[in-house]
């Protein structure tokens, strides 16, 4: 009886003490929540103010719709992340905000692809067309960066920092030996010579064709990286290679002697100059505006144009993330929900023309099918163009090439038209590691075709193949019959190789290079309209919506991080494996990371 009421009082403590948590919980959240509602009213800018740039969150295609940004309710989401969609339009309207003198470049990470800052670095450099100045600082140089920063009209830098210029590198995680160790034999069903994606598990180190494929693309990325530069700082492009292949720049001394910044300096020297070309007095503060609150600026309305009232709309169809069935979210694409807002838009008769945001590594390759459907029927009833962001590779070409053109940056990664499929084998471990056993009845001999407890007979490996063969062949039918070539000349330069944007331009698998303005531009331009308004699709899921398990498995993926570190990518690849088993894959290699 002891034990009982001992257990009973725990019981009961247990539940007070969790009902405390779940009170405070959401007290915090409505109190983010009110306090994000007084957030929302319109910005005043002031006169002789400086936009304060500084990327300290991952940059995502859009801006997320969350209430709580940069309150750090529960710890999350303490920066205030800005989409691409509103870092350009930001950009843009400060070029003609007559209260904005300039640009501040903050020490930044740039934690995104080379196409996105891509994007950022021309909107910069047509900024700059206004004759204000832009100015950069960090204590740190990435590359990434610097190829932004480039751009400013003065670079400066910590006289103790650090600055990077070293070339690009590519890594491969391999799992073939952890697998071994574990008894686990991954059987592999593709097509594709340069199809890289699965050689992780199988393999030790790169296939030949990968490395050549991985040379060519790394070449082609480095040679526009080292291009921009040259152009912005006036340096030889020849100089600059020589500078990181023989590690010449070691000290912040050194930056400043080949010329690549133009001073050290502490961040309040900085804050001075800045108050000197913004005419503000020594003794006041520097008037400044972040670039999330610039967004809800007033300055917008004296910009406006005929365009506000026009009923004409261009819809801008974002995918962005792994393509999967289903719903998907802001971060990945569920066929079911990009197929809706591209069959929304296109019996809407206000919308004239759909440019279709691409930024995917592809995925399951039915899912991708699914979408291609809904692009070849939005062609025949009004222009669709597809403007590709970092990536739109594999199933994230898929998507694209049915489209009536593609605009690609330079350093899009895209390109790698083949089908795999994995099986896990799973005999050894189960037998020898684990002493599990199994037995059963069936009653066909392909009955029990999947099952990962035993290796694939020929004749099911055979079943596989063929479906993967289908895969493909439906593939590059779509591509050769969207881009206008012949099957066998997408087969040559399919077989899953990766290409840029600058290659894909050649072979034709893009149309030209250029940002998503360029996109949008050309699709007014064959809908034959000069007025227009953007609309955003899909929808972005409420907050309310995304709160349940957009904080949870933020919360989970933000623990992970802290304790595995630099193993999280390792994580997030066998997580990958794992997807990968549902269904044929058109999907690039696991990642493409670039230091």
């Amino acid at each position: 009886m002891k034990q009982f009421f001992k257990f009973v009082l725990a019981t009961i403590v247990g539940v007070i003490v969790s009902s405390i948590v779940i009170v405070i919980i959401v007290a915090a959240i409505i109190g983010g929540l009110i306090a994000s509602a007084g957030s929302d009213k319109t910005v005043d800018v002031e006169p002789n103010s400086v936009l304060h740039m500084a990327f300290t969150a991952p940059i995502t295609e859009r801006t997320p719709n969350n209430p709580l940004a940069g309150l750090g309710i529960l710890g999350l989401d303490k920066d205030k992340s800005t989409g691409l969609n509103d870092i350009l339009a930001n950009i843009k309207k400060a070029k003609t905000d007559s209260n904005i003198k300039g640009i501040y470049l903050d020490e930044s990470y740039m934690v995104s692809g080379q196409a996105t800052t891509e994007e950022i670095r021309n909107a910069l450099i047509d900024f700059k067309k206004s004759g204000k100045f832009i100015v950069a600082y960090s204590e740190i140089y990435t590359q990434g960066f610097y190829y932004l920063a480039s751009v400013a009209d003065k670079v400066y830098m910590n006289p103790k920092g650090i600055f990077e210029l070293k070339g690009f590198n590519s890594e491969v995680t391999f799992l073939k030996g952890a697998l071994d160790k574990l008894g686990i034999e991954v059987q592999i069903i593709k097509v594709g010579t340069f199809k890289s994606a699965v050689e992780p598990l199988f393999l030790t180190k790169m296939s030949d064709a990968n490395r050549l494929q991985v040379t060519s693309y790394l070449g082609s990325l480095y040679d526009h990286f080292l291009t921009g530069i040259s152009k912005s700082r006036g340096i030889n492009k020849d100089s600059l290679f020589n500078y990181a292949n023989n590690g010449l720049v070691q000290l912040p001394e050194d930056a400043v002697k080949l010329k690549l910044i133009d001073g050290l300096k502490y961040k309040d020297e900085i804050l001075n100059d800045l108050k000197v070309r913004t005419g503000t007095p020594n003794k006041n503060d520097l008037n400044s505006v972040e670039l999330a609150d610039y967004t809800k600026s007033s300055s917008d309305k004296d910009n406006k144009d005929d365009a506000a009232s026009s009923k004409n709309r261009i819809a801008v169809v974002y995918a962005s993330g792994e393509i999967s069935g289903g719903e998907g979210d802001d971060n990945t694409i569920g066929s079911e929900r990009i197929s809706k807002a591209l069959r929304k838009v296109r019996l809407d008769d206000k919308v004239k023309a759909v440019v279709l945001r691409v930024n995917s590594p592809g995925g399951s390759s039915l899912a991708s099918d699914v979408i291609w459907r809904e692009v070849m029927l939005t062609k025949k009833v009004k222009p669709i163009i597809v403007s590709m962001g970092d990536v739109a590779a594999s199933g994230g070409y898929y998507i694209s090439c049915a489209a009536d053109s593609i605009i690609a940056q330079p350093n899009t990664i895209t390109g790698s038209i083949g089908i795999f499929a994995i099986l896990p084998n799973m005999q050894k471990l189960f037998n020898d590691k684990l002493g599990v056993t199994f037995d059963g009845v069936k009653t066909g001999k392909y009955a029990d075709l999947g099952n990962i407890g035993r290796p694939l007979t020929p004749e099911e490996r055979l079943i596989l193949q063929n479906n993967v063969n289908r895969g493909y062949d439906d593939f590059t039918k779509a591509v050769a019959e969207g881009r206008h070539k012949t099957q066998e000349y997408i087969n040559s330069i399919g077989q899953g190789r990766v290409w840029t944007g600058e290659q894909a331009l050649k072979n034709g698998l893009v149309d030209r290079l250029g940002n998503i303005n360029d996109a949008i531009a050309s699709a007014a331009k064959k809908a034959n309209i000069k007025n227009y308004n953007l609309v955003a699709y899909p929808e972005q899921k409420s907050f309310l919506n995304q709160l349940s398990g957009d904080v949870t498995a933020e919360a989970r993926c933000r623990i992970l991080q802290s304790e595995l570190g630099d193993n999280y990518k390792v994580y997030e690849q066998i997580k990958s494996v794992t997807q990968m088993m549902r269904t044929p894959q058109a999907r690039m290699p696991y990642s493409i990371e670039i230091k």
